[in-house]
């Protein structure tokens, strides 16, 4: 058999042809940062795509992409919504290519811009994935002006908003403490303010923001329904700027500039509200001898410093308090005695967050980042009194301090890498170890009265775990049409003579059926080695973080999810998601149960069980143009079971809503005048009331007299409040100045005075007959604040 021609002329053109052909075909790596083109600041989740071969890249969090291309060039396209696209031709060098892209916002005025190199929707394999983009948030009308992302977060498909006006969010049948929250990385344990109305995350400081309610990928972990995941912004390379807000209730001010032109650049934000400064005259007219008051603030800073372009150093920091406090003192005469009586009551809880972190591009393919972290959490409740009697030649004073205390601390570092083996596979892995230190609620009482001192703690026993992490992940397309993303993640978590191990699966799929849509599936196994005492009303800071243990097992729950996306062209998208979530070791409160001045621990006042949860969910929303927004609806149903509550027999979830819609517009008329608009409606929630009340006479009655009142309840939760809806509006007017640029925004929430129901409870009529009263919270509030840069 002959395989080689005899032509010598022919032998010699193969040896010419077959080198450059080779050559023209040889794999190389073309990475780099996607940044803004004004600020310098990376953008995340931006889309790289080469037209030639059809491969595209995503940048990480940190703004790195890579991309594997054959050929002796490439026409790369760089692109992110609401930005003007990028392209670039890229040659080799050795074997790879350096090619940073800068990209610049697009103004209102250009109109609709179709960018057809963004990442459609059908073509990612992550599902179940919300991103929000912090201009449109900023313009969306909120309670009393204060911009809240949580606020914003509630008003997507799957997640459920608590009572009124408050930002706690439930996701796909889950409570409050499965939502992983994080800042740059760090879990955070409390994330409201003013009890839970406002949310501690500072919209001037935010990058970007990612909520995953389910197919969570391998490097998350740690609890059972959903990953918040908000990247702070690193500062302004380019030019020193500042942001700034006066709100009816609050002030901010955000501060960020290079200290050195694209090399080092800092960022500094502060919050506060003067609630309490505006109150002092109030409470001064009513009560002379007293002083009170609620505050909160939030503090932000970030500095970062490109050692070189393949290396990088960050280090942030976030400090937040409320507080609530009264402070009274009685002065009067008895006798020729002078009595002075000072009560000091105050409550405060917040955060505190720590964060140094090292990027290394430790080759064009091969990116890692290491993190060091620091998180605490703690509250406070503090009583104290002093009792002073003065009289001629002698002084008798009495001192008596009460105080509560809960906390949990955090101590951890962790490191990443992702590894871009082959244009149609990445591999991510890393490993993790925290300390936890757990205060689950200590009560201290102390007393002095000159000679004898009393000083006395009692409640629960702080208590101090480990926990061990290490995940490894696999993307990779199997065809032109199949791409799926697996991977495990491992945790080991040890406390006290406890070790409990979990091995959780992930996997999930996307099938392209069409050139604009595709279907999903995923499957995940979660653990969860905290558990929160919650009392499931407004978002008090009385909740308790408390560790699995010997006696109480790690939540568990495993999810599956299926859907259809379409992209619909001209920035329109669809999604079609359905789930089904199941749950395990569960902890509730027994009956009568309570959280404060406890002497038994808080394993002794708990029980044990189950829920599951299941719906079906649709998004419609825009993305580009001067008009976006979105269409959400949610079908669900949420379920309960424990043993030594409801007689064992499952009852619905508080917040088990069966119907869910919200409608979102953002309008822009030009590049100075936008409108906002929002429309939420939700099935009403779920509440336990009496149905029967009964008189009875205790054994221990002396006489028929002593009557005692029973109430009688058909089951848990069995009783709905009436449908929530509302609607709000605003108003942004920008308008240039000699130093900058401001911002009036006008706002009405409630706009059609619908009194929606905070709490349910019998009274009486004008009649005085026995009824069912439902009290309303927020009635129509207009609002006005001014937003200011320069």
């Amino acid at each position: 058999m002959q395989f080689l021609p005899k032509n010598p002329l022919v032998l010699a053109l193969l040896a010419v042809a077959l080198p450059v052909a080779l050559w023209g075909q040889r794999t190389w790596t073309a990475s780099g940062f996607v940044r803004d083109a004004e600020t310098g600041e990376v953008l995340i989740s931006a889309y790289v795509y080469d037209a030639g071969s059809g491969r595209s890249a995503q940048t990480n969090a940190y703004g790195f992409y890579s991309i594997q291309l054959t050929g002796d060039s490439a026409r790369l396209q760089a692109s992110y919504p609401t930005y003007a696209p990028v392209l670039k031709v890229v040659r080799p060098g050795s074997s790879a290519a350096k090619s940073d892209f800068a990209l610049r916002s697009l103004d209102v005025e250009l109109g609709e811009v179709e960018v057809t190199a963004d990442r459609p929707i059908q073509q990612e394999v992550q599902m179940s994935t919300v991103s929000l983009s912090m201009k449109s948030v900023k313009n969306l009308p909120v309670l009393l002006g204060e911009t809240d992302i949580l606020k914003i977060i509630q008003l997507m498909p799957g997640v459920q908003s608590g009572t009124e006006g408050t930002s706690g969010f439930y996701v796909r049948g889950g409570g409050p403490d499965q939502n992983l929250m994080l800042i740059d990385g760090v879990p955070v344990y409390n994330v409201n303010h003013l009890f839970g109305f406002f949310s501690v995350f500072n919209a001037d400081a935010i990058n970007s923001v990612d909520l995953i309610k389910g197919g969570f990928p391998a490097n998350y972990g740690g609890r059972l329904s959903s990953v918040l995941d908000v990247r702070m912004k690193e500062g302004n390379r380019k030019e020193w700027k500042a942001t700034g807000a006066l709100g009816l209730i609050s002030s901010r001010l955000t501060v960020e500039g290079p200290l050195w032109k694209d090399r080092t650049s800092v960022l500094l934000s502060a919050r506060r509200t003067y609630l309490d400064v505006l109150a002092q005259p109030l409470i001064a007219a009513q009560s002379p001898n007293t002083r009170g008051g609620y505050y909160f603030y939030d503090l932000n800073g970030k500095i970062n410093h490109q050692i070189s372009r393949n290396h990088q150093i960050y280090l942030s920091y976030y400090q937040g308090l409320d507080e609530a406090y009264a402070r009274n003192t009685e002065k009067y005469e008895f006798n020729g005695t002078q009595f002075t009586n000072t009560i000091d009551n105050s409550l405060n809880w917040g955060n505190q967050i720590a964060t140094a972190r090292w990027s290394w591009v430790m080759s064009p393919r091969l990116f890692s980042n290491a993190t060091a972290t620091y998180s605490r959490y703690r509250f406070v409740t503090d009583i104290k009194g002093e009792d002073r009697e003065e009289s001629a030649g002698s002084t008798n004073i009495n001192r008596y301090a009460i105080a509560y205390l809960s906390s949990i601390k955090d101590v951890g570092g962790k490191w990443d890498f992702e590894y871009k083996y082959a244009a149609n596979t990445t591999f991510k892995w890393g490993a993790s170890v925290t300390q936890h230190r757990f205060e689950p609620g200590v009560s201290s009482f102390g007393w002095s009265d000159g000679g004898v001192n009393v000083d006395t703690s009692f409640g629960s026993v702080p208590q101090t775990a480990l926990d061990n992490v290490v995940y490894g992940l696999v993307d990779v397309s199997l065809n032109d049409r199949l791409r799926v993303n697996f991977g495990f993640h491992g945790n080991q978590f040890e406390v006290g003579t406890k070790k409990y191990l979990s091995i959780q699966p992930r996997f999930s799929a996307r099938y392209l059926v069409s050139e604009k849509g595709s279907f999903k599936w995923s499957y995940v196994q979660m653990a969860q080695f905290m558990h929160l005492l919650a009392n499931q009303t407004i978002g008090l800071p009385t909740d308790l973080w408390v560790p699995a243990t010997e006696r109480v097992r790690p939540q568990e729950s495993w999810q599956t999810a299926a859907g259809y996306a379409h992209n619909l062209g001209k920035g329109w998208e669809l999604s079609i998601e359905g789930y089904y979530k199941d749950m395990r070791n569960l902890i509730e409160y027994k009956e009568g149960a309570s959280f404060f001045l406890g002497f038994s621990d808080w394993q002794d006042k708990v029980t044990t069980g189950r829920g599951w949860a299941y719906g079906a969910e649709f998004l419609l929303e825009k993305k580009t143009g001067a008009t976006t927004g979105w269409i959400g609806y949610t079908w669900a149903k949420t379920t309960r079971q424990f043993a030594e509550l409801n007689f064992g027999n499952p009852f619905p979830y508080t917040y088990d809503r069966r119907h869910d819609m919200s409608v979102v517009l953002n309008h822009a008329f030009n590049d100075r005048v936008s409108l906002g608009a929002v429309f939420v409606y939700g099935t009403g929630r779920a509440v336990t009331l009496a149905t029967r009340k009964m008189f009875a006479r205790p054994e221990d009655a002396f006489d028929g007299t002593w009557l005692q009142t029973v109430e009688s309840i058909e089951g848990r939760n069995s009783f709905r409040e009436p449908a929530y809806h509302r609607a709000d509006l605003s108003l942004t007017i920008k308008s240039p100045t000699k130093w900058g640029e401001g911002a009036w925004q006008i706002g009405v929430y409630n706009a059609y005075n619908r009194i929606n129901i905070f709490y349910m409870d019998f009274g009486y009529d004008d009649n005085n007959r026995r009824v069912l009263k439902g009290f309303g919270l927020f009635p129509i509030i207009p609002s006005v604040s001014y937003s200011f840069e320069f």
